[in-house]
């Protein structure tokens, strides 16, 4: 790097006759005074010296500066950056060599920006730096997307000497901050941004299977359902046959419509016979309007188990709802029921035959083997649930993922239990004043709101319409709940048909979330007249189905002394998966307090350790959080330090593409750039035009270096020197 330097004043009309007329004064009375003295020479030096003075003084009002330019030796650059992500490869670029309506890939058109013969006539003014960015990483996936603003920040900081950038891209960022922030950073520096978008702003038409949402696991001899999602750019709907394939050669499938430009949501459903892990394959065949054909079919894997849910009914008075329950959940194969009953006229609490208990379970341990309890017309206090047992009943679907499920009766016995720590986990707000609920003497009914008719819980029909129809044909109840309206962040499946009030219809069926586990209300006691004309079609299927989405979590991964669970259960890319975990002795009693940690092997192999952390004490409870970034396998092995226990599972996480082939090129995040940089947007076919503008950018100019010695630190201490020794030299002649 070659240097030059020069010395410049920067005076002004006013500073120079202003500094000329204060020299010439004191020149003068410099003069008058070595004349009195007899022009002795001690006299004629001093002030001389005085003269100097203000003469520096002057000059220095003038700002004097010492200036460096270094010019760089070596040329000056230009990049060239590329976007060599994977929807660079959608073919929506019409091909100029020929006229048939032929197109190539968005890549093949930018084929010759990056040939290094294009740039010829600039290499010798300039170096022409070509780079791609948001390259697909090995073993990234179809996580990896695109990255605009990284690159952009990147050219900048690494050479000082850049005049100008090519930026070629289709535009699609899905990764990092804002691009346009990295534009800013460049106008600042004076670096102006030539955007080629390439791409059709038009998505090419294309069906595609978005999702296959399999559950981690399913019953055997118990119906799955598999949901799946389909999006289609095809600018009319037509129909089209699913099929899902199973390892064991299970074949299903289903007719489905698929939605013009948009998306289709819908699900089948498997019946496994037999247990063991299980892959699913789902595809949908290729339309002839398709341009793309590698994106209609997805895998997902699913292990089948035998199940044995283990089931608490709680209960006052054995009325007919209590009855019908028991006698549907002991008969299903599945379950293991134990009852206890509060009957206000026995002497003591309990039942009769073997699927009775005496007495509450004693202990947190006892009664952490529930995976689902039913709490009927009882409240606390007076010969039924204590404080100490409503607080068990709250950890327990707090801290240990089981279900509870709310069934009050005309006693209005429940009311009590707001005022314990059970009134948290209610869905719905009571009516105090009206304990005993409302009655009639003709049938009410109910009516599903949108998300009931989508929910498994009501689900009692194959498809949504016969569902609908069975629902509105069921029996009515002729007693409901005193509800005023549901909480916030509860799920409302069930509204009265013909009952509202200032909120709205009256809610009858309502779902929430509690801490790990879920709460369901049921406001009738009217479920077991379902089985009129049809026996126990729909009741036992009612009832099962919410056995089993309650206990769902608790059975992901268990051990003897283990059990771990996670949401969402069906996590995607980049999703924040929430573990959850308890942890018991081996005496069987909670960990209080311990270190758990679980070790996650991504399919890459790349691994990590979540630190788990304890939220409930009592109940051995511990979390912890994992951000997915890779799709496929991750295996999971949970570690306590303290009991020398291990629990090995897995968990799959569904591949989202964040970079997809075929969707629609953004050139306004181009011309945006390009505008905030002061540059240019050219199409792909006039390399010509940009070579014509680099070759016209004014060389960068020089690094300049500036010393002001007008208010340097080094030139006012020289000066206030000077003027001390001016001071004792008068001294020492005896002038002072």
């Amino acid at each position: 790097m070659s240097a030059s330097r020069s010395f410049t004043l920067l005076w002004t009309p006013w500073s120079a006759a202003v500094s000329v007329l204060a020299v010439g004064i004191t020149a003068g009375f410099c003069l008058i005074a070595w004349r009195r003295s007899g022009y002795r020479r001690s006299t004629g030096f001093l002030e001389l010296a005085r003269l100097g003075l203000v003469s520096l003084v002057a000059l220095l009002l003038n700002q004097p500066e010492f200036i460096e330019e270094f010019r760089p030796e070596n040329k000056p650059a230009i990049a060239l950056l590329w976007d060599a992500s994977s929807s660079m490869e959608t073919q929506d670029v019409p091909c100029s060599e020929r006229n048939d309506g032929t197109r190539i890939a968005r890549r093949q058109a930018i084929a010759a920006w990056l040939e290094p013969a294009s740039w010829t006539t600039l290499r010798d003014r300039m170096d022409v730096l070509i780079e791609p960015f948001s390259s697909p990483k090995k073993g990234s996936g179809s996580g990896h997307g695109s990255d605009l603003h990284e690159p952009l920040a990147a050219a900048a900081g690494n050479d000082k000497h850049l005049l100008g950038i090519v930026f070629i891209s289709d535009g699609d960022w899905n990764e990092g901050a804002p691009p346009v922030e990295a534009a800013a950073q460049l106008r600042l520096k004076g670096i102006p941004v030539f955007a080629v978008p390439v791409g059709s702003t038009t998505r090419l038409p294309d069906v595609e299977l978005l999702s296959l949402d399999a559950p981690t696991f399913g019953i055997a001899g118990k119906s799955v359902r598999i949901p799946f999602s389909i999006d289609s750019s095809l600018p009319h709907e037509y129909r089209a046959t699913v099929t899902l394939q199973t390892e064991a050669g299970d074949e299903l499938s289903k007719e489905v419509l698929i939605h013009a430009m948009g998306r289709t949501n819908d699900w089948i459903e498997w019946n496994p016979q037999n247990t063991g892990d299980y892959t699913l394959t789902m595809e949908i065949p290729v339309h002839s309007e398709e341009t793309l054909d590698d994106n209609n079919r997805l895998s997902a894997p699913i292990s089948i188990r035998e199940e044995k849910l283990q089931v608490l009914v709680i209960e006052s008075y054995p009325r007919w709802e209590y009855r019908y329950l028991h006698n549907a959940l002991s008969r299903d194969p599945g379950i293991d029921v134990a009852c206890l009953l509060f009957h206000p006229g026995l002497s003591k609490a309990g039942g009769g035959n073997k699927d009775y208990i005496k007495a509450f379970p004693n202990s947190v341990d006892a009664l952490a083997k529930f995976d689902v309890v039913f709490v009927g017309d009882v409240g606390s206090g007076d010969g039924q649930l204590t404080d100490l047992q409503c607080q068990w009943l709250k950890g327990l679907v707090e801290h240990q993922a089981s279900g509870l499920v709310f069934m009050p009766g005309w006693q209005g016995r429940q009311l009590s239990l707001t005022e314990t720590e059970l009134g948290d986990l209610f869905p719905v707000v009571l009516d105090a004043r009206q304990l005993g609920g409302w009655g009639s003497r003709t049938p009410n009914h109910f009516e599903l709101t949108e998300l009931g008719r989508r929910s498994l819980l009501t689900k009692l029909a194959d498809t949504q319409k016969e569902n609908t129809e069975v629902w509105d044909g069921l029996a009515g109840f002729q007693w409901y709940a005193p509800v005023i309206r549901a909480r916030a962040g509860s799920d409302i499946l069930c509204v009265h048909r013909d009952v509202s009030n200032e909120f709205g219809r009256l809610p009858l069926v309502v779902t929430r979330t509690y801490g790990v586990g879920k709460v369901l209300f049921m406001g009738t006691d009217g479920a077991w007249r379902w089985r009129e004309g049809v026996e126990d079609k729909y009741h036992y299927r009612f009832w099962g189905q919410v056995v089993r989405w309650m206990a769902y979590q608790r059975h992901m991964a268990k051990g003897e002394t283990m059990r771990l669970y996670y949401s969402p259960n069906q996590p995607r890319m980049r999703q924040t998966v929430t573990f959850g975990a308890n942890v018991m002795e081996q005496s069987g009693e909670p960990l209080g307090t311990g270190d758990v940690v679980a070790r996650i092997v991504a399919p890459s192999g790349k691994t990590k350790m979540v630190q788990f952390k304890s939220t409930g004490d009592a109940w051995g409870a511990f979390g912890g959080r994992f951000r997915t970034e890779e799709a496929g396998h991750h295996q999971v092995t949970l570690l306590c330090k303290q009991t020398n226990a291990t629990l090995e599972t897995s968990f799959f996480v569904q591949g989202v593409a964040t970079e997809r082939i075929g969707q629609p090129a953004r050139p306004e995040v181009l011309e945006e750039i390009a505008r905030v940089t002061r540059g240019k947007v050219v199409t792909p076919d006039r390399i010509h035009a940009i070579v014509e503008s680099l070759t016209n950018l004014p060389d960068p100019p020089p690094t300049v270096r500036r010393i002001q010695l007008w208010n340097h630190p080094a030139v006012a201490g020289a000066v206030t020197a000077l003027l001390g020794v001016f001071w004792i030299a008068r001294k020492t002649a005896g002038l002072i």
